[in-house]
């Protein structure tokens, strides 16, 4: 019985850790660098160098410079973009090293599994500020943040004192990732395309995928075959069973190309 607590305490901490990483970094290192030296938190051997006061000096000054970007608009998406070379790393590392003293095997296939899971959080995270930021006001912003900050900590708590439960949340969290993080991605995607119409870019898609004739676009006519296009009713239906994840992109785009064949054919 106790070797099947010290597995679900160990797997805990290696989800937990490597999780919060990807959402602050910072954060999670504070709160296991303070509960190691504090005597609060067993840590294993692989991560006892959390307890040094360099360490703890260093996550809590970055926590405090990412507290304050975090909560501005704009800069908290261009923040995570750059953070993406840190925190998917430091997840890799938090879960190798929470795995303790073990084969180099397993230490490695920790790892990797846990950079896998800091990368879903950090994609989640980030995917969700990018599209909270086109709300003009910043209220969503600091809600957000102070929610991640939060979660990470009740995350934390979590994992060290109830690891099952935890485990629980985690494969949750896994399965609703894989059913949010394409969506998101595709609402991401309007997005920027919508702030490109909005510039009155020419929608170079739509070239590529040969939906308008790359000679219209270079007489200066790409706005006007895109429009006309985009009046269509059964344009607009397509387009609204695309957004709403009805259809893939390639049936998207295999519809769309025939639309467009039979109004240049009338």
């Amino acid at each position: 019985m106790e070797s099947y607590q010290a597995l679900l305490a160990t797997l805990a901490l290696t989800m937990g850790a490597s999780w919060a990483s990807g959402v602050n970094l910072y954060a999670a290192l504070l709160v296991l660098g303070l509960g190691g030296i504090s005597g609060n938190i067993d840590l294993p051997v692989g991560l006892e160098v959390l307890e040094n006061p360099l360490v703890i000096g260093a996550a809590g000054l970055m926590y405090v410079v990412e507290f304050f970007i975090d909560k501005t608009p704009g800069l908290d998406s261009s923040w995570d973009a750059i953070s993406t070379f840190i925190r998917l790393p430091a997840g890799a590392m938090l879960a190798a090293g929470a795995v303790g003293d073990v084969t180099p095997a397993l230490e490695i296939a920790a790892g990797i599994m846990g950079g896998g899971l800091a990368a879903t959080s950090h994609a989640t995270k980030a995917g969700t500020r990018l599209l909270i930021n086109t709300s003009p006001e910043p209220v969503t912003n600091w809600t957000a943040s102070i929610t991640e900050d939060l979660l990470v900590l009740g995350g934390l708590w979590t994992a060290l004192n109830h690891p099952l439960i935890f485990i629980i949340l985690m494969v949750i969290f896994l399965i609703l990732a894989i059913f949010i993080l394409p969506k998101l991605w595709r609402l991401i995607k309007r997005l920027f395309r919508k702030m490109g119409q909005f510039l009155g870019l020419v929608d170079r898609g739509l070239v590529d995928r040969g939906l308008v004739d790359s000679d219209l676009v270079e007489r200066g006519e790409g706005r006007e075959a895109e429009a006309a296009l985009s009046s269509n009713p059964q344009y607009q239906r397509l387009q609204a069973l695309y957004d709403e994840g009805v259809l893939s992109e390639d049936e998207f785009n295999t519809a769309r190309q025939r639309l467009n064949r039979n109004s240049e054919s009338q």
